[in-house]
């Protein structure tokens, strides 16, 4: 009985067996081939011979096709390196596939890598070994060009409402707009920079690259200081598409008060300590303690710098304590605000034309959170009023002649 055998179609030696492709798989045209026919043409590497690349002298991206990408390099033995791998194939036969690489830098423009391979075809031990010349050719990429040109398309304009700006304002918010265009930038955003931060005497001006990267820096600075921001769109030119370009300006305005600022709303209830100012002004009226915000037409007095140290005389009761007058010496009774502190020998004061008043600790919370997280939570937070509320209910003949207790005894 004759047995059937399978012939190499090449060299007409035996082949030993070999398992057929499942149904649907394409059939290796070489599979019929043995071994010494089959290594014969194989090659365990697919590489090119030469690779240019062209690398941006500012940034160190690098070209693909039409896209730069930034591909954290640390020098061009890098680049090379990574090129390389990628232009590169291994057959796809290979298993256990192991490769080192030791680069040559032939010159400043030129790395030659040398690599060695090995792999397991055929249950039999393949080596290789490969040389690749890189040559780097130095450019610009788009992003760069556009630095240097000056290009554009968003501006943010940091100003004040009625007040200059504070230079730690300013700088705070230059600083918003870096970390959140480096965040950007971080994040694989190519198109995110700023081209130019000019410093006027009413702000900085902050040139971005494009319009969302500038709203967004403006949110982020008013996320942080309050006030609002408008927007100016101005048309500038048309795409290759017929496409309207617009250039927008977006003007921030900080709150006329800070945090810190006695200001004055003339409600006849005396100054209030300003402790926040996103979503308008607010803060704790010096004359009962009381969280108050809706604040409108307020002046400004001082601010918190400007108090001074002075000497508690005594309490007289529950709305009042007499203190030794700054300029005077002599005593005074003033308003008893609830965050005083009883057995204290002295405290802060602020005297302006408002009147004589008595200022929290640097201790007291003045956060969003302040009246929970202070120690008067249970007495004091469900007093918050508005101030336009707090004028409504009760209009404060002197800063020290009302007795509150009928106003807030029901919830004491």
């Amino acid at each position: 009985m004759t047995q059937s055998r399978v012939f190499c179609p090449r060299c007409g030696d035996p082949v030993p067996d070999r398992e057929e492709p499942l149904p649907g798989e394409p059939r290796d045209r070489d599979a019929s081939l043995c071994d010494d026919c089959y290594f014969e043409d194989f090659a365990l590497v697919d590489a090119p011979e030469r690779i240019e690349v062209a690398v941006c002298g500012r940034c160190g991206a690098i070209q693909r096709g039409k896209e730069w990408r930034d591909i954290g390099a640390r020098d061009y033995t890098d680049v090379a390196i990574d090129e390389v791998t990628e232009a590169l194939g291994v057959h796809v036969n290979a298993t256990e596939v192991n490769w080192a690489v030791e680069p040559e830098q032939v010159d400043e423009t030129t790395v030659r890598i040398h690599a060695e391979f090995s792999g397991i075809v055929r249950e039999t031990l393949r080596e290789e070994q490969i040389t690749v010349s890189v040559r780097i050719a130095r450019g610009t990429c788009d992003r760069c060009g556009r630095i240097a040109g000056g290009y554009y398309s968003g501006i943010v304009q940091v100003r004040a409402a009625d007040r200059q700006l504070e230079a730690a304002e300013r700088r705070r918010a230059v600083e918003i707009a870096e970390s959140h265009v480096a965040a950007q930038e971080q994040g694989g955003d190519r198109e995110a920079f700023i081209t130019e931060i000019t410093e006027t005497d009413e702000g900085p001006d902050i040139k971005v690259s494009t319009n969302a990267l500038g709203k967004a820096v403006a949110t982020r600075i008013i996320e942080e200081f309050g006030g609002n921001v408008e927007s100016h769109p101005t048309l500038v030119t048309e795409d290759e598409d017929g496409n309207e370009v617009y250039r927008v300006t977006f003007a921030v305005r900080l709150p006329e008060f800070r945090a810190g600022d006695i200001i004055d709303p003339e409600d006849g209830d005396g100054p209030v300590l300003v402790t926040g100012t996103t979503g308008g002004p607010r803060g704790v009226r010096l004359a009962s303690g009381e969280i108050c915000d809706g604040i409108h037409d307020a002046r400004k007095l001082a601010t918190r710098d400007d108090s001074v140290e002075t000497t508690v005389v005594t309490v007289e009761d529950a709305h009042a304590v007499q203190v030794l007058d700054p300029e005077t010496y002599e005593s005074v009774t003033i308003p008893r605000p609830e965050y005083f502190d009883d057995s204290a020998e002295t405290t802060e004061v602020l005297k302006s034309q408002a009147g004589l008043y008595i200022l929290p600790a640097d201790s007291w919370p003045t956060g969003e959170d302040r009246w929970i997280s202070s120690g008067l939570t249970s007495s004091y937070s469900a007093r918050r009023l508005s101030c336009d509320a707090l004028a409504t209910e009760v209009r404060v003949p002197s800063p020290f002649s009302v007795v509150f207790d009928s106003i807030w005894g029901k919830n004491r």
